[in-house]
Protein backbone atom coordinates (compact mmCIF):
# COMPACT_ATOMS: atom_id res chain seq x y z
CA UNK A 1 0.00 0.00 0.00
CA UNK A 2 1.27 3.41 -0.79
CA UNK A 3 1.90 5.91 2.43
CA UNK A 4 -0.56 8.88 2.05
CA UNK A 5 -0.17 12.34 2.92
CA UNK A 6 -2.11 15.82 2.01
CA UNK A 7 -0.24 18.65 0.83
CA UNK A 8 -0.45 22.15 -1.07
CA UNK A 9 0.80 21.73 -4.66
CA UNK A 10 3.30 24.64 -5.69
CA UNK A 11 3.13 26.72 -8.81
CA UNK A 12 5.12 26.42 -11.63
CA UNK A 13 6.54 29.97 -11.10
CA UNK A 14 6.92 29.43 -7.51
CA UNK A 15 9.17 26.08 -8.66
CA UNK A 16 11.15 27.66 -10.96
CA UNK A 17 11.91 30.22 -8.04
CA UNK A 18 12.62 27.17 -5.90
CA UNK A 19 15.15 25.40 -8.18
CA UNK A 20 17.15 28.11 -8.12
CA UNK A 21 18.13 27.74 -4.86
CA UNK A 22 19.50 24.33 -5.91
CA UNK A 23 23.22 23.75 -5.73
CA UNK A 24 26.56 25.05 -3.29
CA UNK A 25 25.71 22.61 -0.43
CA UNK A 26 27.58 19.51 -0.29
CA UNK A 27 25.95 16.32 0.46
CA UNK A 28 22.83 17.65 -0.56
CA UNK A 29 20.23 15.64 -2.67
CA UNK A 30 18.11 18.09 -4.42
CA UNK A 31 14.11 17.19 -4.63
CA UNK A 32 12.94 17.32 -8.17
CA UNK A 33 11.16 20.63 -9.05
CA UNK A 34 8.17 18.45 -9.72
CA UNK A 35 8.03 17.02 -6.75
CA UNK A 36 7.81 20.31 -4.39
CA UNK A 37 4.56 20.51 -2.17
CA UNK A 38 4.01 21.60 1.28
CA UNK A 39 2.75 18.61 3.46
CA UNK A 40 -0.15 19.38 5.58
CA UNK A 41 -0.61 15.98 7.23
CA UNK A 42 1.09 12.28 7.01
CA UNK A 43 -1.29 9.85 6.86
CA UNK A 44 1.00 6.70 6.19
CA UNK A 45 0.56 3.25 5.30
CA UNK A 46 -3.30 2.68 5.34
CA UNK A 47 -5.56 -0.46 4.33
CA UNK A 48 -8.08 0.80 1.48
CA UNK A 49 -11.03 0.66 3.64
CA UNK A 50 -9.62 3.29 5.37
CA UNK A 51 -7.84 5.29 2.70
CA UNK A 52 -11.32 5.48 1.37
CA UNK A 53 -12.89 6.71 4.72
CA UNK A 54 -10.13 9.81 4.54
CA UNK A 55 -10.88 10.37 0.52
CA UNK A 56 -14.61 10.55 1.69
CA UNK A 57 -14.07 12.87 4.91
CA UNK A 58 -11.42 15.13 3.08
CA UNK A 59 -14.06 15.85 0.25
CA UNK A 60 -16.64 17.46 2.61
CA UNK A 61 -14.27 20.01 3.60
CA UNK A 62 -15.53 23.81 3.33
CA UNK A 63 -12.93 25.99 3.52
CA UNK A 64 -12.19 29.31 0.98
CA UNK A 65 -9.27 29.98 -1.31
CA UNK A 66 -6.15 31.68 0.29
CA UNK A 67 -3.04 33.59 -0.77
CA UNK A 68 0.23 32.13 0.02
CA UNK A 69 3.93 33.31 -0.11
CA UNK A 70 7.10 31.20 -0.08
CA UNK A 71 9.37 33.61 1.67
CA UNK A 72 13.33 32.89 3.70
CA UNK A 73 15.08 29.11 4.16
CA UNK A 74 16.19 27.55 7.02
CA UNK A 75 17.30 23.82 8.08
CA UNK A 76 16.07 21.02 10.16
CA UNK A 77 18.40 19.06 12.60
CA UNK A 78 20.25 22.07 14.48
CA UNK A 79 23.20 19.78 15.47
CA UNK A 80 23.03 17.22 12.73
CA UNK A 81 21.59 18.67 9.42
CA UNK A 82 19.27 16.44 7.65
CA UNK A 83 17.16 18.61 5.32
CA UNK A 84 16.71 22.40 3.96
CA UNK A 85 13.94 23.96 3.40
CA UNK A 86 12.24 26.96 2.36
CA UNK A 87 9.75 28.76 4.53
CA UNK A 88 6.15 29.77 4.13
CA UNK A 89 4.37 32.76 4.68
CA UNK A 90 1.32 31.99 7.88
CA UNK A 91 -1.90 32.61 6.47
CA UNK A 92 -4.22 31.60 9.23
CA UNK A 93 -6.57 29.51 6.51
CA UNK A 94 -3.68 27.49 6.13
CA UNK A 95 -3.64 26.54 9.34
CA UNK A 96 -7.04 26.46 9.90
CA UNK A 97 -7.22 23.72 6.65
CA UNK A 98 -4.38 21.94 8.21
CA UNK A 99 -6.21 21.21 11.64
CA UNK A 100 -9.49 20.12 10.40
CA UNK A 101 -7.45 17.19 8.18
CA UNK A 102 -5.75 16.58 11.62
CA UNK A 103 -9.16 16.34 13.50
CA UNK A 104 -10.65 14.07 10.79
CA UNK A 105 -7.66 11.87 10.88
CA UNK A 106 -7.91 11.69 14.43
CA UNK A 107 -11.46 10.83 13.77
CA UNK A 108 -11.00 7.92 11.80
CA UNK A 109 -8.20 6.28 14.19
CA UNK A 110 -5.40 7.68 12.92
CA UNK A 111 -2.43 8.64 16.00
CA UNK A 112 -2.48 12.65 16.35
CA UNK A 113 0.91 13.84 14.64
CA UNK A 114 3.71 14.17 17.04
CA UNK A 115 5.28 17.00 15.26
CA UNK A 116 4.64 20.70 15.38
CA UNK A 117 2.79 22.16 11.96
CA UNK A 118 5.66 23.35 10.17
CA UNK A 119 4.81 24.38 6.92
CA UNK A 120 7.52 24.27 4.82
CA UNK A 121 8.88 23.24 1.04
CA UNK A 122 11.92 20.80 1.50
CA UNK A 123 14.80 21.67 -0.80
CA UNK A 124 17.15 18.89 -0.23
CA UNK A 125 17.50 15.98 2.04
CA UNK A 126 21.36 16.07 3.50
CA UNK A 127 23.75 13.14 4.07
CA UNK A 128 26.81 14.10 6.39
CA UNK A 129 26.48 17.92 5.44
CA UNK A 130 28.89 19.94 7.35
CA UNK A 131 26.88 22.26 9.89
CA UNK A 132 28.91 25.36 8.34
CA UNK A 133 28.57 24.23 4.84
CA UNK A 134 24.63 24.71 5.75
CA UNK A 135 25.29 27.76 7.68
CA UNK A 136 26.89 29.30 4.74
CA UNK A 137 24.31 28.41 2.48
CA UNK A 138 21.91 29.33 4.42
CA UNK A 139 22.88 32.84 5.11
CA UNK A 140 23.37 32.97 0.93
CA UNK A 141 20.18 32.63 0.61
CA UNK A 142 17.78 34.33 3.91
CA UNK A 143 15.81 36.81 1.54
CA UNK A 144 14.24 34.28 -0.49
CA UNK A 145 10.68 34.74 -1.35
CA UNK A 146 8.08 34.22 -3.97
CA UNK A 147 5.13 36.21 -5.17
CA UNK A 148 1.97 35.42 -3.41
CA UNK A 149 -0.24 32.55 -5.13
CA UNK A 150 -3.55 31.56 -4.29
CA UNK A 151 -4.17 28.14 -3.52
CA UNK A 152 -7.14 26.89 -5.03
CA UNK A 153 -6.97 23.05 -3.79
CA UNK A 154 -5.37 20.80 -1.37
CA UNK A 155 -4.30 17.06 -2.84
CA UNK A 156 -3.98 13.52 -1.28
CA UNK A 157 -0.81 12.24 -2.59
CA UNK A 158 1.16 8.90 -2.16
CA UNK A 159 4.51 7.84 -2.64
CA UNK A 160 6.05 4.62 -2.97
CA UNK A 161 8.72 2.79 -0.67
CA UNK A 162 11.81 5.18 -1.47
CA UNK A 163 14.40 7.47 0.61
CA UNK A 164 11.93 10.26 0.04
CA UNK A 165 11.21 13.07 -2.58
CA UNK A 166 9.27 11.44 -4.99
CA UNK A 167 7.72 10.84 -7.01
CA UNK A 168 4.30 11.08 -5.72
CA UNK A 169 1.22 10.58 -7.19
CA UNK A 170 -1.39 12.60 -7.00
CA UNK A 171 -4.54 10.29 -5.97
CA UNK A 172 -7.42 13.26 -5.08
CA UNK A 173 -7.69 16.61 -5.39
CA UNK A 174 -9.73 18.65 -3.10
CA UNK A 175 -11.21 22.01 -4.02
CA UNK A 176 -11.18 24.92 -1.80
CA UNK A 177 -13.80 27.37 -2.51
CA UNK A 178 -13.50 31.11 -4.15
CA UNK A 179 -14.58 33.64 -0.97
CA UNK A 180 -17.28 35.44 -2.03
CA UNK A 181 -17.01 39.39 -2.82
CA UNK A 182 -18.26 42.30 -0.68
CA UNK A 183 -20.15 43.32 -3.62
CA UNK A 184 -24.00 43.93 -3.60
CA UNK A 185 -26.19 41.08 -5.31
CA UNK A 186 -26.93 42.73 -8.66
CA UNK A 187 -30.59 42.84 -7.75
CA UNK A 188 -29.76 45.63 -4.89
CA UNK A 189 -27.22 47.25 -7.81
CA UNK A 190 -29.39 48.09 -10.38
CA UNK A 191 -32.65 49.42 -10.00
CA UNK A 192 -35.76 46.84 -11.33
CA UNK A 193 -37.81 47.95 -14.37
CA UNK A 194 -40.29 48.96 -12.47
CA UNK A 195 -38.47 51.85 -10.64
CA UNK A 196 -37.80 53.22 -14.16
Amino acid sequence: MPRLFTALEIPRNAAMSLSLLRGGLPGARWIDVENYHITLRFIGDVDNRTADEIVDRLDRIERPEFQLQLTGTGAFGSKKPHSVWAGVSNPPELYALQAEIERICQRLGLPADPRKFTPHVTLARLRSSRVEDVVGYLSGRGGFYTNPFTVSRFVLLSSRDSIGGGPYITEEVFPLYEPISSSLPISEEQPSKSML
